[in-house]
């Protein structure tokens, strides 16, 4: 079972990119060699195995030998429809039956290359995916955001900022999601996420962690079963709107964390309206705690008091103490509190809204 943990990004970048750089190289010449070589193996074929054989069979009619070096070059004029010398020309139907293999040989490699390349030259979105999960393959430990929205892309902003590697994997994405991606340095992995296999080229196996947050809660239940059953220890943590399947996740899946855009949007907007900052609530130990940001109201039961007896008599810790646009990070206990002081505060998110609660009613009073 996933345990939490403070998870630290690697600092071997520079090695690490130029690593990946070749290996995603070598992954996407791998994938050029699938599309091409059933034509180029057409030509090795013909050339030298085509070669060896009308050498042998030559010499059991002729009883000479042509020289093996010239041997593939006149199986490369009778691909090229050049024939072979004069001297060379054969009376032996079984020798003549060459002239026309080899032309229908030639005729298959052209349209077959013709065909392949064709297709790799105008389906430029296939081949730039075939590139982002040649590039996703060589990833190690990194984490996957998959969903790649709003929510999605403000997530990739942040992880990039700290350091992390990030594979990207959506059905598909918007011109201006797409550059911003390429300017993060983040492949994407196009594909349903609910399919094993397009789990697999973004790499879940390697990954330590995969974030989930389409905005349907049905598909994020799914996609979550599933990259449960592949990779039993990646740390997993999903978006949800309904908080039945919220817990259900968290009960039966393992899952690190389940959000709901709706609880954690709903302080913040309930603060806005009070005229306080809420920020998103953290669960230690099934306890939900809270950090605000409030500004003291003049004659409230916190104007006057000093920052360590407020914290006592409150259960809660002032982080931050700012007056006349000077901050203090964790004040004096001895300093007392004015009106107009702005604080920071950190306790459990019902002590917040206790004291909330409290502020109102001093004001009401007034």
């Amino acid at each position: 079972m996933p345990r939490t943990q403070l998870i630290v990004p690697s600092r071997r970048r520079p090695l690490t990119r130029f690593v990946r750089v070749l290996r995603a190289l070598w992954r996407d010449t791998s994938a050029l060699w699938r599309e091409f070589h059933r034509p180029i193996l057409a030509v090795l074929i013909a050339t030298i195995g085509g070669g060896w054989l009308y050498g042998e069979l030559y010499w059991l009619a002729r009883g000479e030998r042509i020289p093996v070096a010239n041997l593939p070059y006149y199986m490369i004029q009778l691909l090229s429809l050049q024939g072979i010398p004069q001297e060379q020309l054969p009376p032996e139907l079984y020798l003549v039956a060459f002239w026309y293999i080899m032309p229908l040989v030639a005729i298959y490699v052209i349209g077959r290359g013709a065909v392949d390349f064709g297709r790799l030259f105008f389906d430029r979105t296939g081949r730039r995916s075939q590139w982002e999960e040649a590039v996703a393959s060589t990833y190690r430990n990194h984490i996957i955001v998959l969903g790649i929205g709003h929510v999605g892309l403000r997530i990739i902003r942040q992880l990039c900022a700290m350091g992390f590697d990030i594979v990207a994997l959506d059905m598909k994405v918007t011109p201006e999601q797409e550059a911003e991606l390429n300017d993060l340095d983040v492949p994407c992995v196009f594909g349903d996420g609910r399919l094993p296999a397009t789990l697999e080229k973004a790499g879940l196996l390697h990954a330590r962690a995969i974030i989930v947050c389409t905005a349907d809660d049905q598909t994020n239940l799914e996609i979550t079963m599933r990259v449960r059953d592949i990779n039993p220890d990646v740390r997993i943590v999903v978006r949800m709107w309904d908080n039945t399947f919220a817990r259900q996740l968290n009960r039966f899946m393992g899952v690190e964390a389940v959000l709901s855009a709706s609880d954690l949007a709903a302080p913040a907007f309930a603060g806005a309206a009070v005229g306080i900052e809420v920020t998103q609530t953290i669960k230690v130990h099934g306890i939900d705690y809270s950090m605000i940001r409030l500004q003291v109201e003049p004659g409230s039961f916190m104007d006057g008091v000093t920052v360590g007896d407020l914290q006592r008599q409150n259960n809660m810790d002032i982080v931050l103490y700012a007056r006349e646009g000077a901050a203090d990070v964790h004040p004096d206990q001895h300093i007392r509190v004015q009106g107009g002081d702005t604080l920071v505060i950190f306790a459990r998110h019902a002590q917040i809204t206790d004291l909330v609660a409290r502020k109102q009613g001093k004001a009401r009073e007034r």
